[in-house]
């Protein structure tokens, strides 16, 4: 199971669940981001297009990839 984070490209601020009610919100980092993170790849996507302001760039990141040989080294 994917642990998916929604990072804008522009801001490099992260949009995940809040830890206290569930709602999507902005974080400076992933330590703010704490265990707030998607599992699922749709409902990412669905939350980074309804939530990201218009014309902001976002990708995802799957916190699992990071560090391994299938790392986001040259990915861009």
């Amino acid at each position: 199971m994917a642990r998916l984070v929604v990072q804008s490209l522009d801001t490099g601020r992260f949009l995940c669940p809040s830890m206290l009610d569930g709602s999507p919100e902005w974080v400076r980092s992933l330590r703010e981001a704490g265990g707030g993170v998607l599992t699922d790849e749709h409902q990412a996507r669905a939350v980074a297009i309804e939530y990201a302001e218009a014309g902001e760039q976002v990708q995802l990141v799957d916190l699992d990839r990071l560090g391994t040989a299938n790392d986001y080294v040259g990915a861009l």
